[in-house]
C-alpha cells in the first residue's frame, strides 16, 4: 500500500492501494458489453484506378466496390445508431489503396468546415477519418482524415495513443507531426459531401502474405450537432486511437512494393545582427532517402541534415525549480517516434529527439548525417536502430556520435516488452579528456493488458556517466483502469541522484514520486443542456529518498461540458513545496528556503471552438511562495471560412510576496495568424513577446508543399532583445527546396 498524505488547512489522506483496489472492483461489475463487437467487411480489387477528385458517385472504378455502412455513435448518445448515413469503400491497386466516403446529410447547408491547412484539427468540423492497422498488431496504426474544404489530416498511433501526444513526446501516443505522401479531394452536393484518398502502398506497413487481413476503423464528424459515430463501435471514453477494437477489412491483396525515395534540398540564408558582425550569406545541399526493405521494415537516410522550415518553438515562462519541455517538431525524428520512446510523458524520456542537434536555448548544431532502420522483423517484432553525428560548435557545444538500439516484443491484448540502449560518444572538445565524454542509458520497459480495461505497465532504466558513480537507476510502476463511468490511474516513479539520461529528458531528479487520479463520467438525460460532467480528483507526491516530502499537489476539479460546444472547469488545488536551496523567480525576485503551503482556486471556460470568434481562458487565483498569486491566461480565436485563422493568447501573472522585489507581473504574449490559398500553399506568422527576458521575436512562413513536407519554404525569423547590452536585431532569411523523387517507381 502506498499513504500519501498533505497539510493545507485541515490534513487529507489517501489510501491509495484500498482505494483503488475498491474503485477496480466497482469497475469491473460494470464491465461494457456488447460494444466492442468487431465488424468485418470485404475489401475491393479495383480493376480501375478512381480519380482522386471527390466526386465518388460520378466514379465508375467505384461502381462495383463493397459498401462498409452501419456507424454507432459515441456522442451525444454513446451506442446508438448514426443519425446520418455513411457509406465507405476501400480498393487497393497496384500501387495505392483508396478509400472513398459518401456522407449523406439531410441538411447540407448545415454541413461545416473550419480550417484547411494541413494537420489543422478536425475536432470542430465536420470530417471522415480512418484508422488502418497493416500489420494487425492490434496496437499500432496510421490515421488519415479530411473535412468538406479537402484538408489533409495524418498521424500514427503507436501503442493505442497510451501516453499522449508526440507533440509533448511520450512513451506511446499519436504523432500529429508524422507526414507522409498521399493525396485527397473532397465535393460537396445536394446529398452532403464525400471525398476520395489515394494512399500509396509505400506509404503504409504490411505484411508479406499474398493476400491479407487489415485492422480498420472509421470515424464521421457531425458537427452541428456535436454527433461522433464509428463503424467499430467504441465505449463513450475512447477513440480512433484504440487500435484493438477496430474491425477487419479482409481480402487485401498488396503486391510487393519496391521504394526507393530520395529527396535532396536546397537552402540559402541570410544573417544580420544578433552578435555578427555584418551580414553572413550562406547555401547549402543535403538530402533524405527512404529504402524499404520489406513492406514492413524501412530504412532511412540522411545527410547534412537542416531542418530551417520547423516552426519556431513557442516561448515558455518558467515559474517554477525545474527545466521546461519543448517538444520535437523535426520531421526526420517524428516518423516511429513512439517505438524509441521510453519512460514518463515529459518528466522522465529516456531517449528524446531534441538533444541531438539542439543546444542550449534551442540553438542548432550541425547534424552531419545519420541512419535508421526501424519497422516490423517476424509476426510482432518491433526494431529501431538510430545512429545520428553532429559537428562541434566553437564554445558551445562538442561533436557527438549519438547511437539508440531499441526492440520491443509485442504481445496479446496490448501486452508488450522491450529494451532501449542509448549512447552519446562526445569528442572530448568541451572536457579535459575524450575518455570522459560519453553517457549510456539501458531500460526495460513492458506493459500488460488485463481484460478490456486495466492497463498495468513500468520500466527500469541505468545509466554509465564516467563522474557520477551514485545512485544511477530509476524506475516507475503505472496502473490505469478505463471504463465508460470511470478511470483510474496509479503511478510510483524514483529516480536516483546520479541517473544521467544525457540524451533525454529530465524535469527533475534525485525523487520518489507517488500519484493517484480518480475520474467518473456522468452524462444526464436533462439537465440544464449539459453533455458530460466529469468530477475527479489528483494528488501527486514527491520525496528525498530520506522520506522527507518536497513536494505535494490536491487537485480537485469538476469539468462541465454542455451540448452547445461551451466547457466550464471548476476547481481547487492545494500546494506543498519544500524549498532546500534559494532559486530565482524572475531577475532581482529570490524564493528563500522554507515550507509553503497554499491553496488556490481555478476556473476555466471555452466556448464553443468552431464558432468565428471563440474564447478559451483560464484563471488560477490564491497562494504562492508564501504571497498570492494572480495567473490569467485567455486565448482568442477568429477565423473567417476555412481559409483565415488567428490565435491571440497572453499568459498573465501578477504575484505579491512577502519578499523583497515580490510585487512584480510578468506575461509572454503569442500571435498567430495564417491564411491558406489553398491546402498546400500555405501563409503563417508567429509573433511572440516574453516579458520576463525582454524578448520580442517573429517567426514568417510561406510554404507550397509538394507532397508530404517536401516543397517551397520562405522562412524569415527576428528576435529583438531589448534588455540593457542587448545586441542588434537578429534577422534572419531563408529560402529552402526540396522535393520527393521515387526512383523506382
Amino acid at each position: 500500500m502506498i499513504n500519501f498524505s498533505v497539510r493545507s488547512n485541515s490534513r487529507l489522506s489517501i489510501s491509495c492501494g484500498v482505494g483503488f483496489l475498491l474503485l477496480w472492483t466497482q469497475g469491473q461489475a460494470q464491465e461494457p458489453s456488447g460494444l466492442n463487437a468487431q465488424p468485418v467487411a470485404q475489401a475491393t480489387v479495383l480493376s480501375i484506378s478512381p480519380v482522386t477528385d471527390g466526386d465518388v458517385l460520378g466514379d465508375p472504378a467505384w461502381a462495383n466496390a463493397h459498401v462498409i455502412t452501419g456507424f454507432t455513435q459515441v456522442r451525444p448518445n454513446a451506442g446508438r445508431a448514426a443519425t446520418q448515413k455513411t457509406d465507405v469503400y476501400v480498393g487497393f491497386t497496384d500501387t495505392a489503396m483508396h478509400v472513398a466516403v459518401i456522407a449523406y446529410d439531410d441538411n447540407p447547408s448545415g454541413i461545416f468546415a473550419s480550417d484547411s491547412r494541413r494537420d489543422s484539427s478536425l475536432d470542430d468540423s465536420d470530417a471522415f477519418l480512418f484508422m488502418v492497422d497493416g500489420l494487425l498488431d492490434r496496437q499500432n496504426g496510421y490515421v488519415f482524415g479530411t473535412n468538406p474544404a479537402g484538408v489533409q489530416f495524418d498521424g500514427q498511433i503507436t501503442k493505442e495513443g497510451a501516453g499522449g501526444t508526440f507533440t509533448r513526446s511520450g512513451n506511446g501516443g499519436f504523432n500529429e507531426n508524422w507526414d507522409a505522401p498521399w493525396t485527397v479531394a473532397a465535393k460537396t452536393g445536394d446529398y452532403g459531401w464525400s471525398a476520395e484518398f489515394r494512399i500509396p502502398l509505400k506509404t503504409l506497413r504490411y505484411g508479406p502474405q499474398e493476400e491479407q487481413t487489415w485492422g480498420f476503423n472509421f470515424q464521421r464528424n457531425i458537427r452541428r450537432n456535436y454527433e461522433v459515430v464509428y463503424w467499430a463501435p467504441l465505449s463513450q471514453e475512447r477513440n480512433l486511437y484504440r487500435v484493438s477494437d477496430a474491425g477487419s477489412v479482409e481480402g487485401v491483396r498488396v503486391p510487393r512494393q519496391r521504394n526507393l525515395q530520395v529527396t535532396p534540398y536546397v537552402l540559402g540564408k541570410s544573417q544580420r545582427g544578433g552578435g555578427l558582425s555584418g551580414t553572413e550569406n550562406e547555401s547549402e545541399f543535403g538530402f533524405d532517402l527512404k529504402y524499404s526493405i520489406t513492406p514492413s521494415l524501412t530504412l532511412d537516410a540522411t545527410y547534412n541534415t537542416d531542418f530551417a522550415q520547423v516552426e519556431a518553438d513557442d516561448q515558455q515562462i518558467n515559474l517554477d525549480r525545474f527545466s521546461l519541455f519543448f517538444p520535437e517538431k523535426r520531421p526526420f525524428f517524428l516518423e516511429n517516434s513512439g517505438q524509441f520512446a521510453v519512460g514518463n510523458s515529459q518528466e522522465v524520456e529516456l531517449f528524446f529527439s531534441r538533444r541531438i542537434g539542439i543546444g542550449a536555448g534551442g540553438a542548432q548544431t550541425p547534424i552531419d548525417g545519420g541512419l535508421r532502420l526501424s519497422g516490423r522483423v517476424g509476426d510482432s517484432t518491433n526494431i529501431g536502430l538510430l545512429h545520428m553525428s553532429s559537428e562541434a560548435v566553437a564554445g558551445f557545444a562538442p561533436g557527438n556520435d549519438f547511437s539508440v538500439a531499441r526492440i520491443n516484443q509485442e504481445l496479446p491484448n496490448r501486452s508488450g516488452i522491450g529494451f532501449l540502449a542509448v549512447n552519446r560518444q562526445g569528442d572530448g572538445s568541451h572536457i579535459l579528456s575524450k575518455d570522459l565524454d560519453d553517457n549510456q542509458t539501458y531500460a526495460v520497459d513492458g506493459r500488460w493488458g488485463i481484460g478490456d480495461n486495466l492497463l498495468l505497465e513500468g520500466w527500469v532504466g541505468k545509466t554509465e556517466t564516467p563522474t557520477l558513480n551514485g545512485k544511477d537507476d530509476a524506475f516507475a510502476l503505472k496502473a490505469g483502469y478505463s471504463s465508460p463511468e470511470w478511470t483510474y490511474n496509479l503511478e510510483y516513479t524514483e529516480v536516483g541522484a546520479d541517473f544521467n539520461p544525457e540524451v533525454g529528458f529530465l524535469s527533475r531528479k534525485d525523487y520518489k514520486k507517488g500519484s493517484a487520479f480518480v475520474m467518473y463520467r456522468y452524462r444526464p438525460d436533462d439537465l440544464w443542456g449539459l453533455f458530460e460532467l466529469r468530477p475527479h480528483i489528483r494528488y501527486v507526491e514527491h520525496q528525498d529518498f530520506d522520506g522527507v516530502k518536497e513536494s505535494g499537489n490536491w487537485h480537485i476539479d469538476n469539468h462541465w461540458e454542455f451540448k452547445n460546444g461551451y466547457l466550464f472547469e471548476t476547481g481547487t488545488n492545494l500546494i506543498y513545496e519544500r524549498v532546500e536551496n534559494p532559486f530565482t523567480l524572475v531577475p532581482g525576485v529570490i524564493v528563500q528556503p522554507g515550507v509553503y503551503d497554499e491553496q488556490n482556486i481555478a476556473f476555466v471556460v471555452r466556448t464553443n471552438q468552431a464558432a468565428p470568434l471563440s474564447l478559451n481562458m483560464r484563471t488560477t487565483v490564491g497562494g504562492a511562495w508564501g504571497g498570492d498569486r494572480t495567473q490569467i491566461t485567455p486565448s482568442i480565436k477568429y477565423r473567417i471560412g476555412e481559409t483565415f485563422s488567428s490565435e491571440l493568447s497572453i499568459d498573465y501573472n501578477k504575484f505579491d510576496l512577502p519578499i523583497p522585489n515580490g510585487d512584480f507581473s510578468v506575461a509572454l504574449t503569442r500571435l498567430r495568424l495564417s491564411y491558406s490559398f489553398t491546402p498546400s500553399v500555405l501563409l503563417q506568422a508567429l509573433f511572440q513577446y516574453n516579458e520576463r527576458s525582454d524578448v520580442y521575436s517573429t517567426n514568417l512562413r510561406f510554404s507550397w508543399l509538394q507532397s508530404a513536407s517536401s516543397g517551397l519554404y520562405v522562412v524569415y525569423n527576428e528576435v529583438d532583445e531589448q534588455y540593457l547590452g542587448a545586441p542588434p536585431t537578429g534577422r534572419e532569411l531563408i529560402i529552402k527546396y526540396s522535393r520527393i523523387f521515387d526512383i523506382l517507381n
